[in-house]
């Protein structure tokens, strides 16, 4: 099979998903496919072109995901031009030529259903949810408007941040609060504020990411998070950070959290869980495969967060171990998730 493996793109998830689509890449050659790896912004910039690019090695940086987010601004200045697009040159004609292609991208820019609209529009098949899933979920404020009363959710507002409103939010919310922007992933702009000095820093710096923010009720539990595959859950993982929270750097680096799957939770907790996430995916409409992130607690009360449409698939990612607790290889994982993604495109899902 012909695949193309979209990463990369202007999303602060950036570098993790290169990471992502150079693992993904990998496996997929082992396995006999020919497979080419295309950073959706730069496109063909400075890259291989035809045939050529499905026998192009793999930067070693890829799969590695430095502590700190990318600066974006460095990214677009290194296109050397002052072209809009956040699509680069020959990135949908290149798509045209494959089989299907692996979306390989996180955040905005690649998660939130845009890339998803335009490859239905020119007939291409790709892997995951379709666009309008993709678009519910990247909105963390509609997801929870969709799913209260079917799930449990921590109690929110979603507020427009602003320098001149700082103040008058400071004087109505009580923490411990979690204060998150509305469509971002990976943690970045997430902070979790116990008093009012770290409140108002976390004000402070959501007013610089662009303003539209959660501020959500802190659930003190466990981070357990359930990834549902070819609607069934996967087992179970449970995150413990060795410092701090969940953050984009205990994510991303090796030995950083934590990770024990599936989670050491009696029975009943697993089940509460597993059937929470498959609600949230099937309420939002999404196919193929998602992660979803719950806070328990002491009496094993699942609290829904968030979920993602597609979750990461770097050497730390979450999914990849829990389709290893049931058997799955990740090469087999990758597999899997094509052939789903053809069926549901097939399906028009």
């Amino acid at each position: 099979m012909k695949i193309l493996v979209l990463a990369g793109g202007l999303s602060p998830e950036r570098n993790v998903s290169l990471s992502s689509g150079a693992l993904v890449c990998q496996a997929l050659r082992e396995r006999g496919h020919q497979v080419a790896l295309m950073d959706l912004f730069f496109g063909l910039d400075g890259a291989a072109s035809g045939e050529n690019l499905y026998a192009a090695p793999i930067p070693d940086t890829y799969k590695r995901v430095a502590r700190q987010a990318p600066d974006l601004e460095e990214v677009r200045s290194r296109r050397g031009n002052d072209d809009p697009s956040a699509i680069g040159d020959g990135v949908l004609e290149t798509c045209r030529r494959a089989d299907v292609v692996f979306l390989a991208l996180h955040g905005t820019c690649g998660e939130d259903g845009r890339i998803q609209a335009a490859l239905d529009l020119i007939g291409v098949p790709y892997t995951g949810s379709g666009y309008l899933g993709s678009a519910i979920a990247m909105d963390k404020d509609l997801t929870k408007r969709m799913v209260a009363g079917k799930v449990k959710t921590p109690q929110w507002e979603t507020v427009t941040i602003t320098e001149e409103n700082i103040d008058e939010l400071m004087a109505r919310i009580k923490p411990p609060v979690v204060v998150k922007p509305i469509a971002s992933g990976s943690s970045i702009g997430v902070y979790i504020a116990k008093n009012k000095d770290t409140l108002r820093d976390a004000l402070e710096a959501s007013a610089k990411l662009g303003g539209r923010t959660v501020i959500e009720e802190y659930v003190k539990g466990r981070e357990i998070q359930v990834a549902v595959l070819d609607n069934k859950a996967l087992p179970s993982i449970e995150i413990i950070p060795k410092e701090g929270f969940y953050n984009y750097a205990n994510k991303y680096q090796p030995g950083a959290a934590n990770e024990v799957c599936p989670a050491r939770i009696p029975p009943a907790w697993e089940k509460a869980i597993g059937e929470a996430a498959l609600t949230v995916f099937q309420i939002l409409g999404l196919s193929v495969y998602a992660r979803a992130d719950f806070i328990v607690t002491s009496d094993g009360i699942p609290y829904f967060l968030e979920i993602n449409t597609l979750p990461g698939l770097t050497p730390t990612s979450l999914v990849p171990q829990e389709a290893a607790a049931v058997g799955i290889s990740y090469a087999s994982l990758c597999e899997t998730i094509i052939q789903k993604s053809m069926e549901a495109r097939k399906e028009g899902l």
